[in-house]
């Protein structure tokens, strides 16, 4: 025998219910120091992040695994190949996306901090003034890059953050401007 049950649905409960979930919540806070000291802490202490770039072949999205540094103004810098795959989409585009944050072991990967910076990429070659201090400070905090720095086929790229979306952990969101993060 099936028993089917019946429950009476408050008219009022329904009605307010939907009156909110027709208003616009904004889920962005407001910037604010604390934002802005996550945000620079997650660029500072990155080691790498995720590195997308449209491939100029096919306009598709691509997403590459990258060591990353800062430079003397905190700003993030790779040391890439020219046989990289991003390399040519760079080169060809410097309009890209970082994201930065690693999470721990612990918990749900989607609490923890990232930020996602929306950038514009500028390579900084052997010929360039800035390269050899460059050189010295990524060296000095990627040691493991002394063994192909010197290649040939291998340039530094400067990240310029035109702006950040910064997800501080579940309800945490911000958007910060290039100036937030000077």
């Amino acid at each position: 025998m099936c028993a089917v049950l019946t429950t009476k649905v408050n008219p009022r409960a329904v009605s307010a219910y939907s009156q909110r979930m027709a208003q616009k919540i904004n889920p962005i806070r407001p910037t604010d120091d604390d934002a802005i000291a996550l945000a620079r802490s997650l660029i500072d202490d990155a080691a790498f992040g995720a590195l997308g770039v449209i491939a100029p072949e096919t306009g598709a999205p691509v997403v590459s695994r990258i060591a990353v540094a800062t430079n003397f103004d905190g700003v993030p810098v790779s040391l890439i190949s020219d046989l990289a795959n991003h390399s040519g989409a760079l080169k060809a585009g410097p309009v890209c996306s970082l994201l930065l944050g690693e999470p721990t072991n612990r918990g749900d990967p989607l609490t923890h901090p990232r930020i996602s910076l929306h950038c514009r990429a500028e390579f900084v070659t052997r010929d360039d003034d800035g390269y050899g201090p460059l050189r010295e400070r990524y060296a000095m905090l990627r040691p493991k890059s002394k063994l192909y720095i010197g290649f040939a086929d291998f340039n530094f790229v400067v990240f310029r953050t035109v702006r950040a979306s910064l997800n501080g952990g579940f309800g945490k969101a911000y958007e910060l401007t290039a100036d937030d993060l000077r």
